[in-house]
């Protein structure tokens, strides 16, 4: 399961992906609103993916965040393991402390397979693979959906 952070981590890297460039610098208090994610809270997340260099970021009046074709090339993975604790994805679906295939929890053989598939999604998909698929799916999650 995805934490609020990754989400909002996620969607604020996906909304830089559509509408940012070197040329159109966004601000986080901006991203906030557009996305109705607490501006501290954001401001914070997007500050963690540029010193993991997920994102770029410029300070300074015509400063704020963008991707170069380098973050474009990280992964979700890498989104999410910026802002969170990976492990969390791998816990147990129920929240048991221990479950695997010799100690399954009750769902653990449906939810396996969905899971192994996600991380190998995460792990292997760029930021702009992630983005030209939402896109084609008019999927981007970006507004304020919360």
């Amino acid at each position: 399961m995805l934490t609020k952070s990754s989400k909002h981590a996620i969607r604020a890297v996906m909304y830089l992906v559509k509408n940012a460039s070197f040329e159109n610098k966004i601000g986080a208090k901006y991203i906030a609103k557009k996305l109705a994610i607490p501006a501290p809270f954001l401001a914070k997340t997007l500050q963690v993916l540029a010193k993991k260099e997920i994102i770029t970021s410029i300070k300074g009046p015509k400063g704020g965040f963008y991707l170069t074709p380098a973050n474009n090339k990280k992964t979700i993975y890498d989104i999410i393991n910026s802002v969170d604790n990976v492990n969390k994805i791998e816990q147990c679906y129920l929240g048991q402390n221990e479950c695997n295939d010799r100690n399954p929890c009750a769902i653990h053989h449906l939810y396996k397979p969905f899971k192994i598939s996600l991380l190998n999604n995460f792990k292997t998909k760029t930021i702009i693979d992630f983005a030209k698929d939402a896109t084609q799916q008019n999927k981007l999650l970006l507004e304020g959906t919360e």
